[in-house]
């Protein structure tokens, strides 16, 4: 039997990941600082822990003794390295949380820690073992595109060979950006042999809807299904921004066959179908039946 670790899968698309992994029969232990939101996880053993702390990165990717679980609950004893691990433990969220300005050093300082201590780890429990066979996942974002390839809506440049020269739009961007070469870094210098996919605004069933940290279908639909028949919604920009969007089962299912390739990215995982912000809001209020107009605030 396979064996997976999913780092952040009390998230949305982690969660998604282990529902997945699961029905492929795999062993699969998660981690992350909550349970799912909405969801109980079906990992075969879920633990809560703050990745930002390396004793216990060191912990769940399976260190010898290292267990701290004073009741012996750990339904599995490792002897061996995982095949697999999918690291999508972030400080993230969706525009009212990673464009404002006020979460930047959070944004940075988290996830790049967690990173470095992802890799850090495995690092040291390969040569604790002396195995290399466990391949390890990394989840960037198209945010870590030069800020001047998305003015032209109707012709954003995502093409892999477009990331340089960089202009990331956000602190987010350049966060991801850097954690893309740490682990480019950590297969060339220590053979860890590293996936890296660029997400492109995935959105499905669990996600987060409100807080500020949602994305925006989520967000659109929310403002829908609360503004009542008559009102008005409103919509950041003047509306003509495009965004391509992902259900979550095609890009899980995306990060598996990357996972499973010879290929190393990055590699983008999105859809090619761009839907300008309005069009997005239009969707959800003819969803909602309702006669609501669109305030565009530019």
């Amino acid at each position: 039997m396979k064996t997976a670790l999913v780092l952040g899968a009390g998230g949305f698309i982690g969660n998604h990941m282990v529902k997945r992994l699961k029905k492929d029969g795999y062993w699969v232990r998660g981690v992350d600082l909550k349970y799912p939101e909405f969801d109980k996880t079906v990992a075969d053993h879920f633990v809560v822990r703050d990745l930002r702390d390396y004793g216990s990165v060191k912990e769940v990717i399976g260190y010898a003794g290292s267990c701290r679980d004073p009741y012996q609950t750990w339904s599995r004893a490792f002897d061996k390295p995982f095949d697999e691990i999918y690291q999508f433990a972030a400080d993230m969220g969706g525009a009212g949380y990673i464009f404002t300005g006020e979460h930047d050093a959070d944004v940075m300082h988290n996830s790049a820690t967690i990173n470095l201590n992802v890799l850090d780890a495995l690092k040291q429990h390969n040569d604790q073992m002396k195995s290399n066979k466990t391949k390890v996942f990394y989840s960037s974002s198209a945010c870590m595109y030069p800020e001047h390839n998305q003015l032209d809506p109707e012709n954003p440049n995502c093409e892999e060979s477009s990331a340089y020269p960089a202009n990331p739009d956000s602190e987010y961007g350049w966060e991801k950006l850097f954690s893309e070469r740490l682990f480019l870094a950590y297969n060339r210098n220590y053979n860890l042999d590293v996936r890296i996919a660029r997400f492109h605004n995935i959105f499905g069933p669990q996600g987060t809807w409100k807080g500020g940290k949602e994305k925006a279908p989520a967000a659109m639909c929310r403002k829908a299904a609360e503004t009542p028949d008559g009102g008005v919604i409103e919509v950041w920009g003047d509306g003509s921004q495009t965004r391509s969007f992902l259900y979550v089962d095609e890009c899980v299912e995306a990060v598996l066959r990357l996972m499973h390739s010879d290929f190393t990215g990055p590699v983008n995982i999105g859809s090619e179908e761009m839907v300008t912000i309005n069009q997005l809001a239009e969707m959800a209020i003819k969803l909602s039946g309702k006669n609501i107009s669109i305030n565009n605030i530019v």
